[in-house]
């Protein structure tokens, strides 16, 4: 689950390094793509292992749409403005889901990828293990993109100086979009590995937000490469926290360790400033 965590958090992680704005959205964004990954299996017959190419290319055409039909307008007023707009985004998604939807709670029966393994006497579910491989594997596609290719460089260079990174030349306002569109395909993916094993429903993105804030809190906002590590923190503490108290609480844990990082170390684990 860190993994996924980590997967859910990097595009937030992105978007907030590019232009220092939260989409109070992403959660709605992993709902969406959640149902993208249902209906391809239930109309299309498409297991979700294999319909997350087609979930990536879907929240990243409602990502740049995003940026181009709200953000782009919003950048230069108040933060407030921001703020709203995209939490705004959120309560009309979160509606419209439960309009189209309804509120039935549904499920990707008899995955590919089905049953348990046995690892050292503890046995854990075969599509949670894979959902971690193929997220881990899409967050090192990530890390290795913004590093090693020169659009990836440029994202990163808009990232970290905006005014520096126009006057080299850098389209910064393709850049701002593309970073929204990579960061609706990380949700994309990750929404397709989440349909596995997790109930699908309108309401299902508010708890992977949450996590994802504490992930890119604990990370470093901006922190790509340390997103991956704070989730896998975020992963553990939840998981030994459900062992040893009630399951039900296991979340005020992981709240609790972000409120001691943030008094702490305001910028996070890996952050700088």
């Amino acid at each position: 689950m860190g993994f996924v965590y980590a997967l859910v958090a990097a595009g937030l992680s992105l978007i907030f390094g590019l232009m220092e704005l939260v989409n109070f959205a992403h959660g709605e964004f992993l709902m969406i793509a959640m149902y993208v990954a249902f209906f391809g299996w239930s109309l299309g017959g498409i297991d979700p292992v294999l319909g997350a190419p087609l979930g990536a290319v879907a929240l990243a055409a409602l990502g740049w749409a995003t940026y181009h039909g709200v953000i782009r307008h919003i950048l230069s007023g108040p933060m407030l403005a921001q703020i709203f707009a995209t939490f705004g985004l959120a309560v009309f998604l979160r509606n419209m889901a439960h309009f189209v939807w309804g509120v039935d709670f549904r499920t990707v029966q008899d995955p590919w990828l089905s049953g348990r393994v046995s690892l050292g006497g503890v046995f854990v579910g075969l599509p949670q293990i894979s959902a971690s491989v193929a997220a881990f594997g899409a967050f090192l596609a990530l890390y290795l993109f913004l590093s090693r290719t020169e659009t990836g460089l440029a994202l990163t260079a808009t990232a970290q100086d905006r005014q520096a990174a126009s006057l080299m030349g850098i389209d910064t306002e393709r850049m701002f979009a593309l970073g929204w569109a990579i960061g609706g395909a990380c949700v994309g993916v990750a929404g397709a590995l989440v349909a596995m094993f997790f109930y699908i429903y309108p309401d299902v993105g508010g708890t992977f937000a949450l996590l994802a804030y504490v992930t890119v809190a604990l990370g470093g906002f901006g922190n790509v490469p340390g997103t991956l590590a704070a989730g896998v923190v975020v992963g553990l503490v939840e998981a030994l926290a459900g062992l040893l108290i009630p399951p039900a609480f296991k979340y005020s844990v992981v709240f609790l360790l972000y409120l001691a990082v943030v008094l702490w170390r305001p910028q996070g684990l890996f952050g700088r400033f």
